[in-house]
């Protein structure tokens, strides 16, 4: 069955266009409500299905239209209220709820919404299940002869809070560090300063007063660059930058240079290797920097690549039954901790390394080389099979052989655009951005 509207990571789209508006959310409560139904032996009212969402406006409209079709279902409702996306991961698993389901359109603008389920394990649902999700939405909705009911759980940040504490050993500290936390106006709000300063840090937060319609406005760690000026006037010692929804994480040093998610997930790993009883393994994606793959194996660390997207990250993690992966853009999970990605879990692994190292960021990102990365994207007037047309295939080559054992090439379709993305990295920016023009170029003639 093809899908019809569940991508890789939920349902997103811009509100009040396709999908996304209350009549559809109405519906899709009760579809998940139906299909949860069928799934066990036993009447589904026996189990919550919980509702989190973001700081963006549209989210009390969707809410409330998610929470009355679980009921037309006869599914009971935990309202969570704003949280980030991995708090209702984890709460769901607390509460051994059936499903949770958040509403959020993570970094993007608050224009746009949409959502995220999550299983009783507190792991992304399956594709079958998705599909069965699908197949129900295109039934005529009917109300159960045994309604659900709704109540607001009180004292899920607080339980979450000490969640996130709880991923460190008991008496670990942050006394003595002045961290700068940007929020994004969005979900980490109230929690992130708090759990910081619960450890001991000086914190002094910024974008924590949303209004529905500044998340993510030139704030968070897609508009860095605010936590970068912020950080150098304050003097703080590191900078922490979430996304809206909280599952993504960057850092900024005391120099006001960002640290991406390659350069955390690196320091992490290296420390497992080096101090926590060995690391089995990183997966990373096709983007990762070539960087964080050499200074893996220097460390004699597995990695592999999977394809772009946490779902793809964490499949290749099952595989192998590695506990580590993530993408450059922060969005690293810690599988030792917790079933999903996790700003604020991801950033506490980064900070007990700061801790026991005894080193400023700036000075132990120095331990993995960030080689140069040239991407063009090509646009693509036709369909065509990168990996059978012999003419890109033998530029391919050439870039390959030009770089030899210190970088690498990767041409793939944008799977939202019509473009071709050509990416090389090397160890020379001049000698990159000169292979990657000149392999741009030859795409561009075998797609026009």
């Amino acid at each position: 069955m093809a899908r019809k509207y569940f991508g890789t990571d939920g349902i997103r789209g811009c509100v009040g266009k396709g999908a996304i508006t209350p009549e559809f959310f109405l519906k899709l409560g009760w579809a998940v409500g139906k299909v949860l139904a069928r799934s066990e032996d036993q009447d589904v009212s026996h189990g919550m299905v919980l509702i989190g969402k973001d700081t963006r406006i549209s989210g009390y409209m969707f809410e409330s239209a998610l929470e009355s079709g679980l009921i037309a279902a006869g599914v009971d409702v935990g309202l969570l209220g704003p949280m980030p996306t991995p708090a209702i991961a984890y709460l769901t698993r607390t509460f051994q709820a059936r499903a949770g389901i958040v509403i959020s359109a993570s970094h993007n603008p608050y224009t746009d919404n949409g959502i995220k389920l999550f299983s009783t394990m507190g792991m992304k649902l399956q594709d079958d299940v998705e599909l069965e999700i699908e197949k129900q939405l295109d039934e005529e909705m009917t109300t159960s002869a045994q309604l659900g009911k709704a109540r607001r759980i009180e004292d899920a940040e607080g339980r979450y809070i000490e969640f996130c504490k709880g991923s460190l050993t008991w008496g670990f500290s942050l006394e003595g560090l002045h961290i700068a936390v940007d929020c994004a106006n969005g979900a980490t709000y109230r929690v992130a300063p708090q759990v910081f300063r619960e450890l001991g840090a000086k914190v002094s937060p910024m974008a924590i007063e949303p209004d529905g319609l500044n998340i993510n406005l030139n704030c968070g760690s897609t508009k860095i660059q605010a936590l970068q000026k912020f950080v150098l006037e304050i003097g703080a010692d590191i900078g922490i930058a979430f996304d809206g929804d909280g599952d993504r994480v960057l850092f900024v040093d005391h120099k006001g240079e960002v640290v991406d998610g390659d350069q955390l997930l690196y320091l992490v790993a290296a420390h497992k290797q080096q101090h926590g009883g060995g690391c089995k393994g990183v997966v990373g994606t096709l983007m990762s920097n070539f960087g964080l793959e050499t200074g893996l194996r220097q460390l004699d660390v597995p990695f592999t690549r999977a394809k772009v997207g946490d779902r793809y990250v964490l499949e290749e993690m099952k595989k192998n039954n590695w506990l580590l992966g993530g993408e450059s853009s922060g969005h690293i999970v810690c599988g030792d901790a917790t079933t999903t990605g996790d700003g604020i879990i991801s950033a506490l692994q980064v900070l007990r390394v700061i801790m026991f190292e005894g080193k400023d960021l700036n000075v132990l990102k120095q331990n993995m080389q960030m080689y140069p990365q040239v991407m063009i994207n090509v646009p693509r007037k036709k369909s065509l099979d990168l990996e059978t047309d012999e003419s890109i295939q033998a530029a391919v080559k050439e870039a390959e052989a030009a770089l030899g054992d210190s970088g690498r090439v990767l041409l793939r379709p944008s799977g939202t655009e019509p473009l071709i993305r050509v990416m090389v990295e090397g160890q020379q920016h001049n000698f990159v951005e000169e292979l990657a023009r000149g392999l741009a170029q030859k795409v561009e003639a075998a797609v026009s």
